[in-house]
């Protein structure tokens, strides 16, 4: 099972971070525009919010296993198809296809890790977190040498990911194959009883998972492990949940434009694509080592406002660089970036951090990221429009750090030390 997690958190990102650095090439044979690029580009925020919600009621018929093996063979087929396309219609539907697996699997990684490791959280969601860090920096930086390696085809460049995701699938229909992954009914109770169980450990739960980075991911997906434990809250009143779903749609909205453009910009500025690929693998990498670390500052502080702050400065000065010389100093903004974007692992500790019963943190965490996914949408699509008629690059830069003032705004509000219970 933890050679699976590996390989599977190893195929959740390939699929948009190895286009980034092909965009061009892509755009240019398929005659895309600069607005159905930011279409493009905002397809994976728009998958995850509505296909990562369904897998929830998919686990609690089927089992956490085998959705997770319909997913890495949904992310297989449209790696697979997606270099067939002939126009712009087709490659956007084997996208969505592709996507549409990783937002199931990824939503159900750490259910998995709480179900099959209770004893070893934290060090299994690292274990998980590092290989979807190093899935992302690894397609980022080795898609353009490996495309022109293969001939300098994008479409064989882009379509050679099928093949990590096949070898995953294997290993998990080898998984579900020898019962590991239970079904339906029997796999819900499970979930269940061990969720009760842990609760039942009191102040030793807690501090396990302090430890952990930032697993508040897996209750969003854990519906069929919450028990009646706490009242009912009127999530959508509470200021809090707004504030948590409004820092984590804006950080993942300069995640999802750093992916999608990022490369882009380097390459319009002069830098060649294989480098800008390898910026945007900086970008992802630091990704590796702030995941580890970032929860645990942030499970000592009582406020996390400060935290929420410093990784703002971070952003807006990478993007006041990359305004000002986005070509000579592309490795010091791409290294700024990437730690900015370390604002997701923040997010989710901050979702744990922010409820005192197991159903607060299901229904805050659902709550914060489908809606913070949807929020996120226009952005890499405002940036392909506005790229187009300005015909530079100079409006999307300013629009992307006008992107951190909200983030910075919601994540300090956030980030104060009340949970959702007291707002009922």
């Amino acid at each position: 099972m933890a050679a699976g997690l590996i390989l599977a958190a190893l195929n959740l990102r390939p699929a948009v971070t190895s286009l980034g650095p092909l965009l061009e090439e892509v755009r240019a044979d398929l005659g895309m525009s600069g607005t159905v690029a930011g279409v493009l580009t905002s397809v994976p925020a728009a998958c995850f919010a509505l296909f990562g919600f369904t897998a929830p009621r998919l686990a609690r018929r089927w089992g956490p296993v085998a959705i997770v093996c319909a997913g890495l063979a949904a992310i297989a087929a449209g790696l697979l198809l997606r270099p067939m396309a002939g126009g712009t219609v087709a490659f956007l539907a084997a996208s969505a296809l592709a996507l549409a697996g990783i937002a199931v699997s990824n939503v159900l990684m750490p259910v998995i890790v709480k179900r099959w490791f209770p004893d070893r959280v934290g060090s299994m969601t690292g274990l998980y977190s590092m290989g979807l860090s190093l899935g992302t920096a690894a397609s980022a930086a080795v898609t353009v040498p490996m495309t022109d390696a293969l001939g300098g085809s994008w479409r064989t460049g882009l379509g050679v990911w099928a093949l990590l995701a096949a070898v995953a699938l294997v290993a998990w229909l080898f998984l579900a194959r020898g019962g590991t992954g239970g079904s339906g009914a029997d796999g819900a109770e499970t979930t269940r009883t061990e969720a009760t169980r842990t609760e039942a450990t009191g102040s030793e739960a807690g501090r396990t998972d302090a430890d952990a980075p930032a697993t508040a991911e897996s209750v969003a997906t854990a519906e069929t492990a919450a028990p009646a434990d706490g009242p009912a809250i009127r999530i959508t009143r509470s200021p809090l949940a707004w504030a948590m779903a409004v820092f984590f749609g804006f950080q993942a909205t300069a995640a999802y434009i750093s992916m999608g453009w990022m490369p882009q910009i380097f390459r319009d500025a002069g830098v060649s694509a294989s480098t800008s690929g390898l910026l945007l693998a900086v970008m992802m990498a630091m990704g590796v080592p702030l995941a580890f670390v970032l929860p645990r500052i942030a499970a000592r502080l009582r406020h996390q406002g400060v935290l929420v702050v410093i990784l703002g400065v971070f952003g807006l000065t990478g993007y006041a660089g990359l305004w000002l010389a986005p070509a000579g100093g592309a490795w010091a903004w791409a290294l700024l970036l990437g730690i900015a974007n370390c604002a997701f692992p923040l997010a989710l500790t901050m979702i744990g951090m922010r409820t005192r019963t197991h159903s607060g943190v299901v229904r805050l965490s659902a709550f914060a990221q489908s809606v913070g996914y949807l929020l996120s949408i226009p952005g890499p699509l405002l940036v392909g429009v506005l790229y187009q008629h300005s015909g530079g690059w100079g409006q999307p830069i300013a629009l992307m750090a006008g992107f951190m003032v909200p983030q910075i705004i919601a994540g300090v509000l956030a980030g104060r030390d009340r949970t959702l219970e007291d707002e009922r």
